[in-house]
């Protein structure tokens, strides 16, 4: 702790030594309308900036000296300007104003650039400062472009094709367990590590702005996660341009969707801020007799006390029913995978709903004591509430007769976060230095109530080759007592983490080469231990611009992970998980940016996890495994090849071994996933259509189960994907397709005895048409 501060001191003490510069200004287009995404390009360096919803841009930590600035969008001429640097100065620069093509006109007036796929920063809720491209870590950004293309609704609608590696192994109708590197990662919203055992809620996309993947540890958030990394959804704030859309889905398996989009000024001084979402959707599954009902709103405010100092507050509701379970399909052993039809119904017509509430508040501000120094703290509560219940199977024969029961299922999760961040850049002679420093907060409790099951089958048992789907008996399980109170009040999970942080990332050479150094103490507290867990985490960066487009970098990184569960004896099992990320790659950029390119390999090796007991398939109980290794090869694209056609295309080579050298459930080996997004030019008689085609294709894949260890008996997966579009001024109309060529899609493990699976529907599609005011 003391050193840290002594950190934090000598950078304070080190500001008057400053001595670079900052650019910033603002980009219109001739109707004086700010212009969102505009490519800013220091020319002959890799250096530049995009312009955000209300037009700014800004370049920091430049070498004093003169520059020439290129201003570029598709669909709007290009300008060139000449402009200089200043030390410890932030130059404003005139705005600029882009002329629009005559002959692309009507395409940019509805989205201000075409199906842009590339963002070059990550977001304030990352904590980094520097361009992903310059990053010593390999972060992939899904853009919302890219969301409206694919006509996602959740996390769990494909989104996760668009980053190599990742793999969606099973749900379990409200969340999805999300592997990379083969290892489960964490849900974040805004920067907080939201995730718990059973949870979060699926993320709606209706609030999303974007969505990262931060591939590898972490030591910037907390080192709370999976050595593999985690994903970070960002939500859409409030925004000085007036914005207003409304959207209508229909689509396969009765689906109705509606949602809302409003977001400007709410005074006339442009200080208050506002924005409003609100979603419904009614849909059934593509078993039947699973109608559910789901919505949300997010009302968020921002206010500037001035040009330094804003606050923003946010808060989003989510009600949603799922039916726990019933996506299951279980069989014999010797009947194989896939040997039910895949609309087959595993749960009776009159299985119950469960009813899920989730809660999340934000309140984010943020001070810039000048230009090179900055302070960002946030606090943030979440309650996830279910009442409900899960399925499984009793037994199973060879002939398919089953034995299936309910258990009762109530689970309450409660998290408050806290953060604060102090950022600053200076000089020490010829050598720059960005730091960071700060503390992070978290307190999560888990609450789960199972404890109580009802068999389904009394009369006679369910036979899945011919099935009879009777009435089920009635539970009556005890919800006499809030779910907290249960069972003596013992939660399932718990732990409090306090954790100080202080980051360098010191340039040499112009800022051509960048060494980071970085470390966290974490003091952690969980369920069943008399004593804290006391853990400090280093982490190593390297980042060598090779050429202005070619960046090579370097990584080593620790990760520490809360967790506990309870053996077959009932002792509490909470030891962290620990893990070390060695990684390295290129990074390289294509046709003045617009295609962004990264290639790495990384070796990881993680120790003390628990993992479900083998001798007990039907109960949560847990033991510690030994030591895992996962190695592989990463490759991501995304961007433009032309002004016309968008790209995103990846691969990832995966293994995972224990210390015998048995393969580890909780990967494919090859991932490799495409999406090719093509719109007609205005000169075009196709002018404001567009087409899509995606692909997913994985090989030698498994299951998260433990059953799956050391095999690979699942089917390789291939599923291809389009859509049909047209746009102009205020209207967009698309349809797309999903699983084009009807394949029997499914994940699942086997159990020895009988196995089960999840499939997805086949052919299916969804309409859309939206409308901007």
């Amino acid at each position: 702790m003391k050193n840290i501060l002594l950190i934090l001191s000598l950078a304070v003490f080190c500001t008057s030594q400053a001595q670079t510069g900052n650019l910033k200004g603002k980009v219109t287009d001739q109707r004086n309308q700010p212009l969102h995404n505009v490519n800013v390009a220091l020319s002959n360096t890799s250096l530049g900036a995009t312009t955000d919803e209300a037009g700014n841009y800004q370049i920091n930590d430049l070498a004093p000296g003169s520059y020439s600035l290129t201003f570029s969008m598709v669909g709007y001429g290009t300008k060139n300007i000449s402009v200089t640097v200043y030390a410890d100065q932030t130059t404003n620069v005139p705005a600029i104003v882009l002329a629009e093509k005559q002959e692309q006109l009507n395409e940019v007036v509805v989205e201000g650039h075409q199906n842009k796929y590339v963002e070059n920063k990550p977001s304030t809720s990352l904590r980094l400062k520097t361009e992903l491209v310059k990053l010593p870590q390999n972060v992939q950004v899904i853009s919302a472009d890219l969301l409206k293309d694919q006509q996602a609704t959740t996390i769990m609608d494909g989104v996760i094709r668009n980053v190599s590696g990742v793999t969606m192994l099973e749900h379990w109708g409200q969340f999805a367990r999300i592997h990379m590197r083969g290892f489960r990662l964490p849900a974040f919203r805004n920067g907080v590590n939201v995730q718990d055992t059973w949870g979060p809620l699926a993320e709606d996309m209706n609030t999303v702005e974007r969505i990262e993947f931060v591939k590898g540890p972490a030591g910037f958030m907390m080192s709370a996660g999976e050595p593999g990394g985690f994903y970070n959804v960002v939500t859409k704030k409030p925004t000085e341009q007036f914005i207003a859309n409304a959207s209508f889905s229909v689509g396969s398996f009765d689906f109705y969707r509606g949602t809302v989009d409003v977001s400007g000024k709410l005074s006339e001084n442009g200080k208050l801020l506002g924005r409003f979402n609100a979603m419904y959707q009614t849909t059934d599954s593509h078993r039947g007799n699973e109608d559910v009902t789901r919505y949300g709103i997010a009302p968020s405010l921002t206010y500037k006390f001035s040009d330094k100092t804003s606050i923003t507050t946010e808060m989003n509701l989510q009600q949603a029913e799922s039916y726990l379970g019933s996506a299951y399909i279980f069989a014999p052993a010797s009947a194989g995978y896939a040997s039910l039809d895949r609309d087959f119904k595993f749960t009776n017509n009159d299985y119950p709903v469960t009813d899920i509430q989730e809660v999340t508040f934000f309140a984010n501000m943020k001070h810039e004591f000048s230009d090179n120094w900055s302070m960002e703290g946030q606090l943030a509560y979440l309650r996830y509430d279910q009442v409900g219940n899960s399925t499984w199977l009793l037994s199973m024969a060879d002939n398919g007769d089953a034995y299936r029961y309910v258990s009762k299922w109530d689970a309450l999760s409660i998290g408050k976060f806290g953060q604060i961040y102090i950022y600053g850049a200076f000089n020490t002679g010829g050598v720059s230095h960005k730091v960071m420093g700060g503390f992070d907060y978290s307190d999560k409790t888990y609450w789960a109530d199972w404890f109580e099951s009802s068999v389904v089958d009394t009369d006679a048992p369910f036979n899945i080759y011919n099935p009879v789907y009777g009435e089920s008996p009635e539970t009556n399980f005890n919800r006499s007592v809030s779910v907290q109170y249960r069972n003596g009040g013992t939660p399932y999970g718990s732990n409090i983490a306090r954790a100080y942080y202080a980051q360098d990332e010191i340039g040499f050479l112009e800022n051509h080469i960048r060494l980071t150094l970085a470390g966290r103490y974490t003091n952690l507290y969980s369920l069943g231990k008399t004593e804290t867990d006391d853990v400090f985490t280093p982490r190593v960066g390297l980042s060598v611009d090779i050429i202005p487009s070619l960046t090579a970098y370097a990584l080593y990184d620790q990760s520490f992970l809360p967790q506990s569960g309870v053996n077959s004896s009932g002792d509490i099992l909470n030891d962290p998980v620990e893990g070390k990320d060695i990684e390295g790659g290129i990074k390289a950029n294509f046709f003045e940016g617009r295609l962004v390119t990264s290639l790495g390999v990384y070796k990881i090796n993680k120790n003390k996890i628990l993992v479900g007991d083998p001798a007990f398939p039907n109960d949560n109980f847990s033991i510690y495994s030994g030591e895992i290794e996962s190695k592989g090869i990463e490759f991501d694209a995304q961007g433009q090849i032309t002004p016309e056609l968008n790209l995103v295309l990846n691969y990832a080579n995966t293994n995972v071994e224990d210390q015998s050298g048995n393969l580890v459930a909780g990967f494919a080996k090859h991932v490799t996933n495409g999406w090719l997004n093509y719109n007609f030019a205005e000169t075009s008689t196709l002018k404001g259509f567009g087409a899509s085609l995606g692909y997913q294709y994985q090989v030698d894949r498994s299951t998260w189960a433990w059953a799956a260890d050391n095999q690979s008996d699942l089917p390789n997966y291939f599923r291809l994907d389009g859509a049909l579009s047209w746009r102009n001024d205020h209207f967009r109309v698309q349809v797309n397709i999903n699983n084009i060529l009807d394949e029997y899609l499914y994940s699942g493990a086997n159990y020895g005895s009988y196995l089960y699976w999840q499939s997805e529907p086949g052919i299916n599609g969804r309409l859309t048409v939206s409308y901007t005011f």
